[in-house]
């Protein structure tokens, strides 16, 4: 069976907390590049979201948890990170060794460069720019396992051509059934996307990767908006403010006496 080409990740071990990390067969976390820590997933009605700072650029870090290579689509606001194309199971992606992690830190570009990933209001996001503004606001990762290589046996030789049924019948089965919609809980449209940023290096390679299922073995949704923007949805909580200390005789210096040796 033909294979499909597809992007694969040179290794980039970076050390992190696998206790904010949300998936099983990978393990997905946001990074706040300016800082270098983790956004904090907060588990709401079903669905993992983090806050993100207006300006700030991030990264989706993967990780692979398994002893043999993954294939992991990644998308950001409903659009594919490396071919642009609305996100759809079927496309290409970064291929992971076993128990590989690599920072995903923008938009491909080519094999050498990537736009970044930045946080910005949704009209100047790049899925808003480029007229797919219904997604804003959601980054997803399907994680494909691979097929081990399968014996190939020559069919018998025949004479004649098959039916126009049956080759109907032939390409049915073999086009992919159409994605899964998950139903979610209607929420406030989010007041953050992700922008287009400044041109970076970034390196990576091409290799073949054939799927062990047409659906995905894993899909990780994470979903985020504007600190501010959790808060009114309250998905995270305010912190509270701490009173501050009061002297009831400010005035009035409090006596001393010897201490005991």
């Amino acid at each position: 069976m033909k294979r499909t080409v597809y992007f694969a990740a040179f290794a980039a071990l970076v050390v992190s907390c696998e206790a904010l990390a949300v998936g099983g067969i990978a393990q997905v976390t946001i990074i706040d590049r300016r800082s270098g820590l983790e956004l904090t997933p907060y588990l709401y009605h079903g669905e993992y979201w983090v806050a993100g700072s207006p300006g700030a650029t991030y990264a989706i870090e993967i990780r692979n948890r398994l002893g043999e290579r993954i294939l992991a689509v990644t998308s950001v606001d409903g659009v594919n990170v490396i071919s642009g194309a609305t996100a759809g199971w079927n496309q290409t992606g970064y291929v992971f060794d076993a128990a590989e992690r690599y920072q995903i830190s923008g938009w491909r570009k080519s094999d050498a460069q990537v736009a970044a990933f930045t946080f910005t209001a949704s009209p100047n996001s790049y899925a808003e720019r480029t007229g797919r503004p219904a997604n804003i606001g959601v980054i997803g990762v399907a994680v494909f396992r691979e097929r081990e290589p399968q014996p190939v046996y020559a069919p018998p030789m025949s004479t004649t051509s098959p039916s126009p049924d049956r080759r109907e019948v032939e390409r049915a089965a073999a086009a992919p059934p159409p994605p899964l919609q998950a139903a979610t809980v209607p929420a406030p449209a989010p007041k953050l996307g992700t922008g287009h940023g400044k041109r970076e290096v970034s390196y990576v390679n091409h290799t073949e990767f054939a799927r062990m299922q047409p659906q995905p073995n894993e899909v990780i949704r994470i979903r985020y908006d504007s600190l501010e923007n959790l808060f009114a949805m309250g998905i995270a909580e305010r912190p509270h403010p701490v009173p501050p200390i009061t002297d009831a005789f400010p005035a009035s210096p409090e006596q001393q006496y010897v201490p005991d040796p």
